[in-house]
């Protein structure tokens, strides 16, 4: 019987060289990365706060030195030539963006085809001042029945990496609180622009 999984590809010249180039500055800059790789291969990294482009490369050098392989959604023109194959090797899955509910769907879909998969999503969809997270990312990992990891980005220590699982229950406002207790001790690099306000979190 075939195997019909999705397996990650191996990465182009140009995507090792460029990774290369990301990781020596990572760590250049003083970084730790703190936690362990989840227990379970296949769950949804909240990535928060995310406040700056500066956290991507931050934590993809710090999801390498904890030895796993993060993914993140991007629009699907991204992944047209010439990106396309960059944007994969990154950890890249490609959606529409036209619909909350497709996308949500897909993911839960993209799960279902692996047997690891680690995708990281930011909450609170922009890098600008929010007052409340989206909740595609719950949504998608009690759909899919996989746990929720808190990521980090922590400016004040420089440290970062990965904290507790929180599974779903389906009841938000008391899997958010959980989520929420974790995140009010990490500093943003722009703590303006951080969710400070936890109350906001219904779905």
């Amino acid at each position: 019987m075939p195997d019909n999984r999705v397996r990650d590809r191996r990465p182009g010249r140009l995507s090792r060289i460029v990774r290369r180039v990301l990781l020596w500055f990572y760590r250049r800059q003083g970084w730790k990365a703190v936690g362990a790789p989840p227990a379970s291969r296949r769950c949804v990294i909240i990535a928060a706060p995310h406040t700056s482009n500066w956290d991507f490369v931050y934590f993809l050098g710090l999801v390498d030195a904890l030895g796993i392989r993060a993914h993140f959604m991007g629009k699907r023109s991204l992944f047209r030539w010439p990106l396309g194959g960059f944007m994969r090797d990154m950890g890249g899955v490609a959606i529409d963006r036209s619909s909350r509910n497709n996308m949500v769907q897909a993911m839960i879909d993209e799960f279902a085809a692996r047997d690891e998969f680690m995708l990281t999503i930011a909450p609170e969809g922009t890098r600008g001042a929010v007052r409340q997270w989206r909740t595609g990312f719950y949504h998608i990992a009690l759909g899919a029945g996989v746990p929720l990891v808190c990521g980090l980005m922590d400016y004040g220590t420089k440290t970062g990496g990965l904290g507790p699982e929180i599974w779903p229950t389906g009841d938000y406002r008391a899997d958010m609180e959980k989520v929420a207790a974790f995140y009010r001790s990490v500093t943003p690099r722009h703590p303006a622009k951080g969710l400070t306000d936890f109350g906001n979190l219904d779905d």
